[in-house]
């Protein structure tokens, strides 16, 4: 029987392969994997929704966090959709494609559709925007994102994905929801599900690309003796 993306992604598996060729790999593209096989490991152990969103995302920041001065810092969304583009440049195999053409276009479309996880509606919330305003840019995204469906841009719609993503993100962990509430079940459901095969391939790739300039690691590991 064919094994499903998850079974073969799937942190044991991740974990022993990243043993057998980490000592061939630069030291932070090892630290990355590292980092972020701990956290994809912490969420396999959970059921929680709430907590399975959130390690999720740790070991997807952990993979793709960048270390910037002041001058150069720029926001986490222009970070990940950078780091999203490289992925995608070197995803030979089209697996990122496959993932998102194959198996999640109906929850994109859901996502994408959502209002509660789109910035703008809660800047109308908060007074900083007109209604008309915020429905205008919601109506392009949506236009943006029927493009981007229609024209199979695997990129682009990642992109408005993670936008949406970082939106419940944000809501999660800045404590603007409630755990296990009953308002954003739909939007974290969907999107814990999409992330639990989304990282795990994410992974795989930067251990098939160890060429590939990933970036310093944010945080590195320093010698108390030193």
């Amino acid at each position: 029987m064919e094994n499903t993306l998850e079974e073969t992604l799937g942190y044991a598996t991740l974990k022993q392969r990243h043993r057998q060729v980490r000592d061939g790999h630069p030291d932070n593209l090892t630290l990355r994997i590292h980092r972020a096989l701990s956290w994809l490991n912490r969420a396999e152990q959970t059921q929680d929704e709430d907590g399975k969103f959130i390690f999720l995302w740790v070991a997807f920041n952990a993979a793709y966090a960048q270390e910037f001065d002041e001058y150069h810092r720029t926001s986490d969304r222009t970070a990940f959709t950078d780091f999203l583009r490289k992925l995608c440049a070197r995803d030979s195999a089209k697996r990122i494609d496959a993932l998102v053409w194959n198996e999640f276009t109906g929850s994109i479309r859901v996502l994408l559709d959502n209002p509660y996880v789109f910035h703008p509606f809660w800047e109308f919330q908060r007074g900083r925007l007109h209604q008309d305003e915020w429905q205008d840019r919601f109506a392009s995204a949506k236009k943006a994102a029927h493009f981007a469906l229609r024209d199979g841009d695997t990129l682009r719609l990642l992109s408005l994905m993670f936008d949406r993503l970082y939106v419940l993100r944000n809501q999660l962990f800045h404590g603007g929801a409630t755990w296990n509430g009953k308002v954003n079940r739909d939007q974290l459901r969907d999107s814990t599900r999409l992330l639990s095969k989304l990282v795990p391939l994410i992974i795989a790739l930067m251990m098939d690309n160890p060429d590939t300039d990933w970036g310093e690691a944010v945080y590195p590991v320093v010698d108390r003796n030193g």
